[in-house]
């Protein structure tokens, strides 16, 4: 097989919807140009450049309704809405990713140090993980919401 012949097929297996094993997603990987065109100007400052989006300027801080919670970039579920909860920090928090769903790194930007949460398919900024949630974790996945996508029916 040749090199693009691989780099095709791998493109293409990351484009099949997320499987319900507890196997690791495949990679999924775009040029900067198509992230850029994939994503709004402010999705792309938060997935592709470790921005933030502004405190309690998403709606899906106040989303309500069962669902899940994809990856804005690459879709892959991440969250379920019976993990969700309302930190009053202005962004969705979650006290559990789904299985697979996430992997962390150390951020030490801001003269502080933090845990840094990235999508575990496109390696896209979501936010950060904090040791001050609630039960049975302790955890709070703060999330930034554009960062997110949102898709209503069972949890």
């Amino acid at each position: 097989m040749t090199r693009g012949g691989l780099l095709g097929a791998v493109c293409a297996f990351a484009l099949l919807p997320a499987a319900a094993s507890a196997a690791a997603p495949a990679p999924y990987v775009l040029s900067d140009a198509e992230w850029r065109k994939r994503l709004s100007p402010e999705a792309y400052d938060v997935l592709r450049q470790q921005g933030t989006e502004a405190p309690f300027s998403s709606p899906l801080d106040h989303e309500k309704r069962a669902g899940r919670y994809l990856c804005a970039g690459c879709r892959l579920p991440l969250f379920s809405s019976k993990t969700k909860f309302d930190s009053g920090t202005g962004w969705p928090s979650f006290w559990k990713p789904l299985p697979n769903a996430v992997s962390t790194t150390s951020d030490r930007s801001l003269m502080m140090e933090r845990t840094e949460v990235h999508c575990a398919r496109c390696a896209g900024h979501l936010g950060h993980v904090f040791d001050d949630g609630p039960p049975p974790t302790g955890l709070r996945y703060c999330m930034n919401g554009v960062a997110l996508a949102f898709v209503p029916g069972s949890a």
